[in-house]
């Protein structure tokens, strides 16, 4: 049987008669009870408000243990020069985000840097979708109207253009000769086309030869006057061709290019209808070249297990 030993200020303890083992009660025990945390505190011991702070009277701050701060956003990345960019280009779009804009199909055609030119330039890996992003802010700030163009604007678009605008190149314009008579030059993998376009009944002659005689399948013959066929123009012009290199196909294909330049010479409102028409753009496609230890240009060997 347990005796209880006397209370003391800092501890209660219970002793065992049988052996010398002092129990300790846990400490919930000592706390008060339920209806003593109950009841509302005392005046004397209420909890009074700190004082007022005097900012005036302060010291001043110390600048033993003060951080330097980096001029720049970007000083704790690997090379700053794209960032830095990219961060004052889309300053001076939120600062002049409210100046009136041209449509972006008015606004003037710029040829920025290609992104090998801009690698060189930053001397840093960035990648497509990275300068893409660049390219999208100079092109948001292009369209800003002319007459109130920011001199800072233009400066920070200086940074981003080629050295040389492909886009001051202009054509030089085909003339009709005193017989009346427009040409062309067209090309496609190794054959080149020159043709001559005239006034006339539709009469044509591929190398002093007939377009039957010329080709012989009707996909290359369509292929050669598609022109002039997806025009209208079929019996209005006669056509003179002079087609050397290549197959049939890259023949009537070159007389396609070469004979819708010619056309645009007589009417050159047709520009629309021959773009639609796949008549006015050049095809840079050819064979690929076959590689050693294949069969053709990528085809491999069957594999044979032994």
């Amino acid at each position: 049987m347990a005796s209880q030993l006397p209370l003391t200020a800092s501890r209660l303890t219970l002793q065992c008669t049988n052996c010398t083992r002092i129990i300790r009660p846990s400490p919930h025990y000592l706390l008060p009870s339920r209806a003593a945390r109950r009841r509302p505190l005392s005046t004397e011991a209420s909890i009074a408000a700190a004082p007022e702070i005097n900012f005036e009277n302060l010291p001043p701050p110390s600048t033993k243990f003060a951080r330097i701060l980096p001029a720049s956003a970007s000083y704790f990345t690997a090379k700053p020069v794209f960032i830095d960019g990219l961060l004052s280009l889309q300053a001076l779009q939120r600062k002049y985000q409210t100046l009136p804009t041209l449509a972006a199909a008015d606004a003037p055609r710029v040829a920025w840097r290609t992104l090998i030119q801009y690698r060189v330039q930053t001397n840093e890996p960035i990648q497509a979708a990275k300068y893409h992003k660049i390219v999208a802010v100079l092109q948001r700030l292009i369209r800003i109207h002319p007459a109130l163009m920011p001199e800072e604007v233009k400066k920070a678009i200086e940074l981003y253009k080629r050295d040389i605008d492909p886009f001051l190149n202009k054509v030089t314009p085909g003339v009709i000769d005193e017989f009346g008579r427009s040409y062309g030059i067209g090309r496609r993998k190794s054959s080149s086309a020159k043709v001559y376009l005239v006034e006339g009944e539709g009469e044509v002659l591929v190398n002093g030869k007939g377009l039957n005689q010329a080709f012989g399948r009707i996909h290359d013959r369509e292929s050669a006057l598609w022109a002039l066929k997806a025009t209208g123009r079929m019996d209005k012009y006669n056509v003179w061709a002079l087609v050397s290199g290549g197959g049939t196909t890259g023949q009537a294909e070159s007389i396609t290019l070469g004979l819708a330049k010619a056309l645009l010479v007589h009417e050159p409102d047709l520009k629309p209808a021959l773009r639609r028409a796949g008549c006015v753009t050049r095809d840079p496609r050819r064979v690929e070249r076959k590689k050693p230890g294949k069969l053709k240009a990528r085809k491999m060997p069957a594999w044979v297990k032994r």
